[in-house]
């Protein structure tokens, strides 16, 4: 790090005392204001991430942008929390009742323009025991409305009030949040009020004072199941914010830990992840990816499932 200005800009700059190969660039500067996209247009900055607004843009064939677009898939998980530790969703069949009554394909496609996949299971494609056959909960209305019924509420209008907590200011949502609360609503018969905290403490914040429902989002920090299972979901976790336990996960998570073969130790976490989506704390919703514009000039700059460039590899022609 050479310099940073809060706010501004940061740069780094190359070290002449790592053990490996320099990097080829003295210097990399991100910026830290201004409005990304235009920046690119104006030729002021090199790389550019690529966000909704812009996608059907860079995505035109026809257009400039398309030649300098890249994706790559991101090892994420983007979900809507349950508070199991508190009514209602301490009712694990209003919890799955509320992943049934979601229509993420429709979501995924219509209103995030198939910038992410949708989601049936905690791990992403690409991490190591990824399960395709896993069985998540899938869009079902009539399945959704079944599981209310055998709550023990056994009616949506019996259902305690529920808040959804979600960072943000100026109560305004995101399109996908609000068709998700409309779906419930239409499905359901449920409201759902929102309450935003701030975004710079947000999960700071919402440990000390979340709701019945909270949305979150997971990027691996390394490619291996214990980082979104064990990570997430054991009990008394940090991240376990769902306030859910379940002995027979724990105790599954334990063995998978110390497993030695490989090809066992993943089947394990299969089974694990099984437990878990049964289980419902949270409602799957979508599996990142990340979209970024890159001129033409600047080569090796590619972006690993993690989100993170190597910059010793990058360089201009």
């Amino acid at each position: 790090l050479k310099e940073w200005q809060a706010g501004q800009w940061l740069i780094l700059e190359r070290s002449q005392v790592y053990y490996g190969e320099l990097a080829k660039l003295e210097q990399v500067i991100y910026l830290l204001s201004g409005v990304p996209m235009a920046l690119y247009e104006m030729g002021q900055i090199d790389v550019v991430p690529v966000y909704l607004p812009y996608i059907d843009r860079v995505r035109d064939e026809t257009g400039p942008f398309y030649p300098e677009l890249a994706v790559t898939p991101e090892l994420s998980l983007y979900y809507i929390g349950f508070n199991t530790a508190q009514p209602p969703f301490d009712d694990i069949n209003v919890r799955r009742a509320f992943c049934h009554a979601v229509d993420k394909e429709r979501i995924a496609e219509v209103i995030l323009r198939d910038m992410v996949n949708e989601a049936h299971s905690i791990l992403p494609p690409g991490m190591p025991g990824y399960n395709e056959a896993l069985e998540g909960l899938d869009y079902d209305i009539e399945e959704a409305i079944d599981l209310i019924a055998d709550s023990k509420y056994g009616d949506a209008s019996n259902l305690p009030p529920i808040t959804l907590t979600v960072d943000g200011y100026g109560n305004s949502i995101p399109g996908y949040l609000g068709a998700i609360i409309q779906e419930w609503q239409q499905n359901l018969g449920v409201e759902i009020s929102v309450r935003q905290l701030e975004p710079e403490n947000f999960l700071y914040n919402l440990k000390q004072e979340k709701d019945e429902m909270f949305v979150l989002g997971w990027v691996a920090d390394y490619p291996d199941p214990h980082n979104f299972l064990d990570i997430l979901f054991y009990t008394g976790s940090e991240n376990n914010i769902f306030g859910y336990s379940n002995p027979t996960l724990d105790a599954s998570l334990d063995q998978a830990a110390i497993e030695q073969n490989e090809a066992v130790r993943l089947a394990m976490y299969q089974q694990a992840e099984q437990l878990v989506v049964d289980d419902a704390p949270c409602l799957p919703l979508f599996h990142g990816a990340n979209y970024i514009l890159v001129e033409p000039y600047v080569k090796g700059y590619e972006l690993s499932p993690l989100g993170i460039p190597d910059l010793g590899k990058v360089y201009l022609e």
